[in-house]
């Protein structure tokens, strides 16, 4: 791959991030008791939770328009990906009452697994080698 074919790659994984924290952020507020439904039992205070996993996925897509606070960024919404994987294996665990197809929500796993690579890759500085 060119030094721009992965700089262009690298630019929409960044897009993508942005875009699912954004719109996820959002939805937290606009669908609160849709979220809240998600939230395991063993959590205290389930919309507390969902509001503030809201401002985090806020947060976080914000801190990815600038250069200076992207890897900030990145860090925080990777631990918040992990932090909400009790809420997708709650789901799984549950699928009937989500109205939901268990193989999404089996798939929904791996594909946390590629989001967090995602974010990684597209915020975290990559290393020069040599003759760049």
């Amino acid at each position: 791959m060119t030094a721009r074919a992965s700089l262009l790659a690298r630019r929409a994984a960044l897009v993508f991030v942005f875009l699912w924290f954004f719109l996820g952020g959002i939805a937290h507020f606009a669908f609160t008791e849709v979220e809240m439904r998600a939230v395991p039992p063993f959590i205290p205070w389930p919309h507390a939770a969902v509001l503030i996993s809201g401002v985090f996925e806020l947060l976080g897509a914000a801190g990815l328009l600038l250069p200076v606070t992207r890897r900030a960024a990145g860090i925080g919404l990777f631990a918040l990906t992990i932090a909400v994987t009790p809420a997708n294996v709650y789901m799984l665990q549950h699928a009937d009452a989500f109205g939901i197809a268990r193989w999404l929500l089996w798939l929904r796993l791996p594909l946390q697994v590629v989001l967090l690579a995602l974010i990684a890759w597209s915020t975290w500085p990559r290393r020069l080698t040599a003759g760049e």
